[in-house]
């Protein structure tokens, strides 16, 4: 909800990820494989450009220094994992699912992750460029420190997500369902399109003045003077 009247109840905060990770064992394996199990594997410093693990289960996994340009890996899922310092270009995650998973310190651009689930996900740090979230669905999901390049969230539905001390640039909302919503702590808020689609956020006074040209645009009102 967007800030505003006295007594307005807060949006609920986000769930963070419960993440225990277990001793782990090094991975050896030549690559990935298509519906591949992968389970209490470190992936350290792996070079997975353009490998193809399509449907693949990563259960109590961490994934540290990765190469993932061009990495194929739609239908995957990870669970109760940690992804630090990974990198790429394409990497395709449409129709995954991320539960309990942490994500740090990543360089990622054009990552897809379209019609994908998160819950409880903890992004931290890092800069994504154009990431594609469009019809995913975010459950109990934080930005914590970094920045998003023209993230598209079009047609998405965010439940108790939140944005802390992010820059968020060229924002696509276009018919986004939000609920619980929380974008007064991000650093930068700047969003392209879909600004009437704030209903079930909630902003600062300060955001909201910032915003005020695009709403008035959106809103069909001449400011003059």
């Amino acid at each position: 909800m967007v800030r505003g009247a006295a007594g307005r109840p807060g949006v609920r905060a986000a769930r963070r990820p419960e993440l225990r990770l277990p001793p782990l064992e090094a991975f050896e394996g030549g690559g990935l494989e298509p519906d591949g199990d992968y389970d209490g594997l470190e992936f350290a410093g792996a070079d997975l450009a353009g490998q193809d693990g399509a449907g693949a289960r990563f259960m109590d996994c961490a994934l540290r220094g990765c190469a993932l340009d061009e990495t194929r890996l739609p239908r995957a899922r990870l669970l109760d994992s940690a992804l630090d310092g990974v990198r790429g270009v394409g990497t395709d995650l449409a129709g995954a699912t991320l539960r309990d998973v942490e994500l740090t310190d990543a360089r990622l651009g054009g990552t897809q992750l379209h019609g994908a689930a998160l819950e409880r996900v903890r992004i931290r740090s890092g800069k994504i460029d154009f990431l594609n979230l469009r019809s995913a669905a975010l459950k109990d999901v934080v930005f914590e420190g970094c920045v998003l390049v023209e993230p598209d969230f079009g047609g998405a539905r965010l439940e108790r997500v939140e944005f802390a001390d992010c820059t968020l640039k060229g924002v696509d909302l276009t018919g986004a369902t939000l609920k619980d919503v929380d974008l007064r702590r991000a650093a930068s808020l700047e969003i392209a399109r879909g600004v009437d689609r704030l209903s079930g956020a909630m902003i600062s006074t300060a955001q909201l003045l910032d915003l005020a040209p695009v709403l008035a645009g959106e809103l069909g009102i001449t400011v003059e003077g």
